[in-house]
């Protein structure tokens, strides 16, 4: 794979993030998120990271969680941000699910989730 044209720079990029996310190490992505971004109305996959560092949370008024925005179809690159809790929607997906429908431009969507399952709800992640 690593020798065809197009096909080597997304495996490439792909076995990167696996390797780095998926180690035995620990998990750097916990969560598959939901969040308005880049502007409100507009929604986009992110993953949870962790919690703002103790010097940033000085700064920030209220409770706050560290995510990543994966840019397709290479999810090495993206953005890093801290958005309040509240403006989160956890999503019922594993993260590697949520990753495929992200490097797939959208085209691997996950199986949609039974009607009585999809009340928009605001998440308490930790």
């Amino acid at each position: 794979l690593a020798r065809i044209p197009v096909v080597n720079s997304i495996y490439t990029s792909v076995k990167q993030v696996s390797d780095t996310l998926f180690s035995s190490s620990g998990n750097a992505f916990r969560k598959a998120l939901l969040i308005e971004y880049p502007r409100r109305g507009a929604w986009t996959i992110a993953f949870l990271t962790g919690k703002p560092g103790r010097d940033v949370l000085q700064h920030l008024d209220g409770d706050f969680v560290s995510v990543y925005v994966p840019t397709t179809p290479n999810p090495t690159s993206g953005f890093f941000l801290m958005i309040a809790k509240a403006d989160v929607i956890e999503l019922d997906m594993s993260v590697d699910t949520a990753l495929k429908y992200v490097i797939s431009m959208g085209v691997v969507a996950p199986p949609p989730a039974p009607a009585s399952d999809r009340p928009g709800r605001r998440s308490s992640v930790a």
